[in-house]
């Protein structure tokens, strides 16, 4: 099948992200580099949140890494059979900490990132939880990683299932007005990840962001 490759980060960096064919679909059924690397999750050690919905970024535009086209979009996703995919390639240990966290069923916007215009396009939702990245093992791979064991590894991913489409796409521009307004009057995106730490390509949001946002499709752009 195609390879559809994506990249996470918003910003320059090595936090990314690609659809590979040794993914694992499911139908039933996770600041650069300054947490040390862990062992995968069990029922003891997965990391503690109190986050149960998330915001995770990928390309929606072609760009080549390795000479890996990158890009993934919602469309991308759409496109899978049943929907779904995996979501690897993180290579942060904070947004790899972050996916280990994710628990079936919790809903994730869909962020197009690095590309021209920025911002939410739709919904997904966790239909695996976290397992190792196989792109961590694979040396022609954008985000092969030498140092990562195959009986330890660093890496983790989750897989994605496309929801909807957002009822409006909600640009960057218009969440961060509402960010500087909310700063100022203690508003539900005073706090939001997107703003405090830009470079993470996953990142969690409370219910309050959460609702928040869902609630900017049904009014004008701002």
């Amino acid at each position: 099948m195609p390879r559809p490759r994506k990249r996470l980060a918003e910003t320059a960096g090595p936090d990314n992200k690609r659809l590979s064919e040794k993914c694992t679909k499911t139908e039933n059924s996770a600041d650069v580099g300054n947490c040390s690397p862990q062992k995968a999750p069990t029922s003891k050690n997965r990391e503690k949140t109190p986050h149960s919905h998330w915001l995770m970024k990928s390309e929606p535009e072609s760009r080549l890494e390795k000479g890996v086209d990158v890009k993934f979009g919602i469309e991308d996703l759409k496109a899978q059979p049943k929907q779904t995919a995996c979501w690897d390639g993180v290579r942060n240990y904070q947004a790899r900490n972050f996916l280990r966290s994710m628990k079936l069923e919790e809903e994730a916007f869909f962020y197009h990132s690095n590309c021209k215009q920025p911002g939410i396009a739709g919904l997904m939702k966790i239909v695996k939880e976290a397992y190792p990245d196989h792109t961590q093992f694979e040396k022609n791979s954008p985000h092969y990683d030498p140092s990562s064991k195959e009986d330890n590894p660093k890496w983790s991913m989750v897989d994605v299932q496309f929801v909807r489409m957002m009822k409006r796409f909600i640009p960057l521009a218009e969440l961060k007005t509402y960010h500087q307004a909310h700063k100022a009057t203690g508003g539900p995106l005073k706090n939001m990840a997107l703003f405090t730490r830009q470079r993470l390509s996953v990142q969690p949001l409370t219910q309050e962001e959460f609702d928040f946002i869902l609630s900017l499709e049904e009014k004008e752009p701002s």
